[in-house]
């Protein structure tokens, strides 16, 4: 079998010209063929010029995209390309997609007249604006789809591909189905068919999976970084500038020649496609902190939600313990937090603030019963119209003590820990997902906790994983907490971490590493002696270990039964900020900022005088950067200001 990779994009558009109809643009640092849909017939090639030796398409293959899909509206499909005779308006083979969806198809002969054969992967999410590598591996009655090498998608089907497909007078339609109707609109990059084997371990040791390659036409590939001559380029190609503000954005291949503006350094960086380069910066280091606004709140607060409703401003949501008044939402006006709406809550623990599409939620863990004697947590959704957010959903949960709303594969899920039914803290936590036909989220899968108190969403590479923070288990709360990683469609168990009384996991990263924080609040078991000390004990800082293939220590800091991490930043420096609650005697006890220190770790750098200190949430305005904490133990929570040289 001749494994030469054949690449349809460089054969529709040869070295040395560009064909009518095609444009080249650079978005994210990476180039690509936008088509024209006016001449569809202009953009094919006949298949002979590929398959020179034999007019029969290979049985077993590989075919290559890499792509920037648009939106596509509903029930519209794109075609990546097409195989068609002549004089026939069937489709020998091609690949298509629609919302959410991928769609393979095959034309079989094996009966009189022949049929259409359409395989279908779901949940296929391209339309985001970012670049994709989807390799397709064909072997019979095997379909497997990997999308920027993560876990494949099989599918066995009925009807085998052919053994024997003729491309006798066929040709190759780039991005179109010989019309008009249904061309692509998005970018390409790579269009490579492999025979005879699969392509996936060919492409998938690259570092930036999204735009991994295996033959790339020449006007697409990289310009060296120093011109070899003063020679003219010879296309000309229209790049789709972007300056992101705010926070630090990734820089990677994606990126390359994308600005970034830094508002609370007032720096302009430029992405060489590995790091930000400064272009024009004032360089800020922290100093010192100091109290910027005291906010009385309903009453004790027992976690803070910190949110921007894109035009309309920033909010910060209070999950206040009394009920009545419930718990209060915030909004950032002329430069402080003033009320803004007040929600019935029940012994509110913290709020989850995410969106769907263009809908805006806000999630509540309540803790104890309504009126009625019910247990449930609310969503809440934003009204446009009454600029508020209006309750849309509720959910049975069993003392819960947190929400975590994410993203799998372009499906929405939300995830709430359950801390104890009755005096049983060994019950089930509830990840539910979102079902765009009802608009409601469903029981997706359990997981079984033990009193626990937080989940901490993350991915790594193409991988996602979910950690919950377990707490107490009826007798001791030195217990294992646990993370999970997303394999074949549901959460399975990855490592076990011993931990006690944990209450948070803060993850964060610092260059290419990968640090998980733990919380450890008190130790306490029924059957050993009872430490000199519940609350003084440490609480540990772990890093992903990429041979290992898991988190190990990497440093252990004495905490006073700490409920929260918080990870920042103030211009090149990195920080975790602990929420230190008890010290065994009392709840006025410091908490710490810690600056990053590189080989050194985490080093103490600041002491904030706190009471009762349940939750710190990092933030930023135009005016500068702030640090706000909640306290549990008084109606008061505090906006701190970094106060930066």
């Amino acid at each position: 079998t001749d494994l030469r990779p054949l690449d349809i994009l460089s054969e529709a558009v040869p070295a040395g010209r560009l064909a009518r109809g095609v444009r080249v643009f650079q978005v994210q640092g990476v180039r690509g063929f936008q088509l024209s849909s006016s001449r569809p017939r202009a953009l094919a090639f006949p298949a002979s010029r590929l398959f020179i030796h034999c007019d029969r398409f290979p049985e077993e293959f590989s075919i290559i995209v890499t792509l920037r899909a648009l939106r596509v509206p509903a029930k519209r499909n794109e075609y990546i390309f097409t195989l068609m005779v002549e004089e026939s308006p069937s489709v020998l083979v091609g690949l298509r997609y629609a919302p959410d969806k991928l769609h393979f198809l095959f034309w079989s002969q094996e009966r009189a007249g022949g049929w259409q054969t359409r395989v279908t992967f779901p949940n296929v999410s391209l339309s985001d604006n970012q670049w994709h590598t989807l390799i397709l591996a064909v072997s019979g009655q095997s379909f497997s789809l990997t999308v920027d090498c993560s876990i494949p998608k099989d599918v066995v089907v009925e009807t085998p591909f052919p053994a024997s497909l003729s491309v006798r007078r066929a040709s190759f339609y780039l991005g179109n189905r010989r019309r008009r109707k249904g061309v692509f609109t998005g970018l390409l990059r790579q269009l490579v068919l492999l025979p005879g084997a699969d392509a996936t371990p060919r492409i998938c040791h690259a570092v930036n999976f999204k735009v991994a390659t295996l033959s790339v036409p020449t006007v697409l590939q990289d310009v060296p970084a120093k011109p070899v001559s003063n020679e003219v380029l010879k296309h000309r190609y229209e790049s789709d500038m972007k300056v992101t503000l705010g926070a630090r954005p990734r820089c990677s291949k994606q990126e390359k020649a994308q600005f970034w503006f830094n508002t609370s350094r007032r720096g302009l960086y430029l992405c060489n496609g590995s790091t930000w380069l400064s272009m024009l910066e004032v360089q800020h280091r922290l100093d010192y902190v100091e109290e910027y606004q005291n906010l009385v709140t309903n009453s004790e607060t027992m976690g803070i939600e910190v949110f921007t409703i894109p035009k309309v401003g920033l909010f910060a949501a209070m999950a206040n313990r009394i009920t009545p008044p419930g718990s209060a939402i915030y909004r950032w006006m002329d430069g402080k937090f003033v009320h803004y709406q007040n929600i019935p809550t029940h012994q509110a623990q913290s709020w989850k603030y995410f969106t769907i599409g263009k809908k805006i939620f806000l999630a509540v863990a309540n803790f104890e019963q309504n009126e009625r004697g019910q247990e449930f947590s609310v969503i809440y959704k934003w009204s446009h119209r009454k600029a508020k957010f209006i309750t849309y959903q509720r959910i049975s949960t069993h003392s819960a003590r947190d929400w975590e709303a994410f993203v799998i594969e372009g499906e929405a899920f939300l995830a709430v820990v359950n801390h104890r039914e009755g005096n049983n803290h060994n019950i089930d936590s509830v990840i539910y997902r979102w079902n765009p036909r009802t608009g409601l989220f469903e029981t997706n899968q359990t997981i079984p906790t033990s009193g626990a108190y937080d989940w901490e969403f993350f991915t790594i590479g193409p991988y996602s994983f979910l950690a919950v923070a377990n707490t107490f288990n009826g007798t001791s709360t030195k217990i294992y907490s646990h993370i999970y990683i997303w394999l074949s469609g549901s959460f399975q168990l990855f490592q076990s971490i011993l931990t006690f009384g944990a209450a948070d996991w803060e993850v964060f990263h610092i260059g290419d590493r990968v640090f998980l924080a733990v919380a450890n609040s008190h130790s306490y078991d029924s059957g050993m002696p009872a430490p000199s000390n519940f609350y003084a004990i440490n609480s540990s800082i772990y890093e992903l270990n990429i041979t290992a293939q898991m988190f190990v220590k990497f440093q252990d800091l004495l905490t006073y039964s700490a409920l929260d991490w918080e990870f920042f930043s103030v211009g090149d420096d990195s920080f975790l900020v602990v929420a230190n609650s008890f010290d065994g005697f009392t709840f006025s006890v410091n908490s710490i900022i810690y600056r990053w220190q590189g080989y050194e770790g985490f080093v103490a750098a600041h002491q904030l005088p706190t009471v009762g200190c349940r939750d710190w949430e990092a933030f930023h305005t135009a005016e500068g950067s702030y640090l706000f904490y909640s306290s549990a133990k008084e109606p008061l929570s505090k906006v701190l200001k970094l106060k930066t040289t």
